[in-house]
């Protein structure tokens, strides 16, 4: 049987210590993401990449669905939604769907998780609640959701289904989306009847580089939840969340579906158990900048054959960082270190000027620190040759932005003492080494390789890697949570595993 599906996107994760807000205007560029795309054009788009709404379409097209594309619109994790940004891209969702009344019999929306809004602390949780009142009761509304999802009981009650995905790096945004298809598959035969949800919140906060499920815990945890889908059990997603947002509801959470109310209460309280059980193997492994370094040499003098990949974690544009800082590139410099790359800077006047002084020539410029000011972020000036200049343009093959037609302005490729600098126009964390590329950098052939990233670039660098090691360098994005200056989140909730209590 044919059915009609109306389909549509909405994505931030919102950093609200950040210090940049999300407006209209950056949605509609999509910075790294595709721009704000409507109707048929979304099947053009999207259908390549790894992106959840793509694996959706793709899983729907040999059982014959007639799909309704509305419109997907992404910006890059920073503070705020707008108000502005937030009722325009939902007000496209609704009154796109309003349009189709009667004309479908299901709404599938690929949403992230971790949306705040100036005026809406829960900001899926009110695009949800609107789509309800629009389709009634009885329709179903598929989610899938980023696997940092702080989820919320809104959420959960105006959702018939909400799947997060699996991996991070994550690996299975499209996967994610095809499992969405299926269960709603189920639903809409009648296969399955409607299902019995529970949901569990789990009192601890996990740091981002210890939720990565290429390492433990969450790597055995993942593979059992994958085992307690069965049965009765249609079900199970496991958000360890994302910490520095300053929300009531911030925080790790399971969700089960199931046949009966008692076998998705027995799946979630078992799986949350399981997780607490674990609490203190959610490690936070974090090296100064010149540790890092110290370590890095040691390996290389130890006859490391691989790079050794330094991860500039808090200072990842996929966290709502700026990209910019410059702790990093200040001590590889100091260090003397030879053999060495860092990408992708945030500097669309450096890059600009780089194009203008042509390859070969040599430009004093003081590069990042424009966005942050703090000790470690600010400046860095010195006298940079100018090896490689690019469009930004180009197309990503690694696992993570697999498919992507990256537009990210102006490139610049800049030397200074035996250290290549990517500069980008656009905040875009570096988890393909096609950034490198683009500008004559093969990522494997370096001793050391820096990534302004905190998990998703292991997806594409993991195999040129001798050694990963996390790098506490300033940056918009905190790792410890702890000093963060919270005053929304639920009493009891410990700010760090087997730390103190809010």
């Amino acid at each position: 049987m044919t059915y009609r599906i109306a389909i549509a996107g909405f994505q931030h994760e919102t950093n609200t210590f950040a210090p940049t807000r999300a407006t209209l205007d950056l949605f509609i560029k999509g910075e790294g993401w595709p721009p704000l795309t409507e109707g048929r054009d979304i099947v053009e788009v999207f259908s390549p990449m790894n992106i959840p709404i793509g694996g959706f379409m793709n899983a729907a097209k040999p059982k014959g669905w007639e799909l309704h594309p509305i419109v997907w619109a992404a910006a890059a994790p920073s503070s705020y939604v707008s108000t502005e940004a937030f009722e325009y891209v939902a007000g496209k969702i609704v009154n796109g769907i309003a349009a189709l009344k009667g004309r479908i019999d299901a709404v599938y929306l690929d949403l992230h998780g971790a949306m705040v809004t100036e005026a809406h602390e829960d900001g899926e949780g009110e695009l949800l609640r609107r789509v309800r009142a629009l389709v009634g009761p009885d329709m179903p509304i598929g989610v899938s959701l980023d696997l940092h999802a702080n989820v919320t009981p809104e959420m959960v009650q105006h959702a018939d289904v909400m799947i997060a995905y699996r991996t991070y790096p994550h690996l299975d945004m499209a996967v994610t989306g095809a499992r969405v298809l299926r269960h709603m598959e189920k639903l809409l035969t009648g296969e399955r009847k409607k299902q019995a949800k529970a949901f569990r919140q789990i009192p601890f906060l996990i740091p981002l580089t210890a939720q990565c499920t290429f390492i433990e815990p969450c790597k055995s945890l993942y593979d059992t939840l994958g085992e307690m889908e069965r049965g009765a059990v249609s079900s199970l997603s496991f958000s360890p969340g994302f910490h520095p947002a300053d929300i009531h509801h911030c925080g790790p959470t399971v969700i089960a579906y199931g046949d009966t109310q008692e076998a998705a209460d027995k799946a979630a309280d078992d799986f949350a158990r399981q997780i607490t059980e674990r609490e203190a193997e959610f490690k936070l492994n974090l090296l100064s900048p010149r540790d890092a370094i110290d370590r890095a040499r040691k390996l290389i003098q130890g006859g490391a054959r691989k790079s050794i990949v330094l991860a500039d974690v808090q200072d990842n544009p996929g966290t709502g960082a700026t990209s910019d800082t410059t702790g990093l590139l200040a001590a590889l410099v100091a260090e003397h270190v030879p053999d060495a790359t860092l990408g992708l800077l945030y500097d669309p006047e450096v890059a600009k000027i780089a194009h203008q002084a042509g390859e070969g020539s040599e430009i004093e410029v003081s590069v990042g620190g424009k966005l942050l000011d703090v000790e470690g972020a600010r400046p860095y000036r010195s006298r940079f040759k100018v090896a490689k200049l690019g469009s930004g343009k180009f197309l990503c093959t690694g696992p993570f932005y697999k498919g992507t037609r990256m537009d990210l302005g102006l490139m610049a490729r800049l030397q200074v003492n035996g250290v290549d600098l990517v500069i980008a126009s656009a905040r875009v964390q570096a988890a393909d080494k096609d950034q490198y590329r683009h500008l004559g950098i093969e990522p494997g052939e370096r001793q050391i390789v820096g990534v302004k990233s905190t998990v998703h670039f292991r997806g594409d660098f993991t195999d040129i890697a001798h050694d990963i090691l996390n790098v506490e360098s300033p940056g918009a994005f905190i790792e410890r949570a702890e000093t963060l200056p919270y005053k929304k989140l639920r009493r009891g909730m410990k700010l760090a595993p087997k730390g103190r209590a809010f």
